[in-house]
């Protein structure tokens, strides 16, 4: 028994090009933004609690990492924006650098 084929004319009218962008534009990323990073042995990190400060391996000065589904797209500055943490966008991410530690 063969399985049906469907033939490229045969698209329905759900899949036109407006029909597809409009699906991807409704789809919800979400954004996430790491500050910096800190290795700590399991010991440390069991022994903490409300008030423990962890250090990161970054300044205030330094440029955070603008993630999208975990997956870094930018790099960015903190600012205040009406009473608010806001980030900057400052440049395209480099993965590399984000995979190899460099935050």
């Amino acid at each position: 028994m063969q399985a049906p084929t469907r033939s490229p004319s045969s698209s329905s009218p759900s899949s036109s090009p407006e029909s597809v962008m409009s699906q991807i534009n409704a789809v919800d990323v979400e954004i996430s933004v790491v500050l910096g990073r800190s290795v700590l042995p399991m010991a440390q990190l069991l022994k903490m609690g409300r008030g423990a400060v962890i250090p990161l391996n970054a300044t205030e000065s330094d440029e955070v990492w603008i993630l999208a589904n975990n997956h870094p797209i930018a790099r960015g500055e903190i600012s205040i924006s009406d009473d608010r943490i806001a980030i900057t966008v400052t440049r395209p991410a480099d993965v590399y650098d984000y995979m190899a530690g460099s935050a």
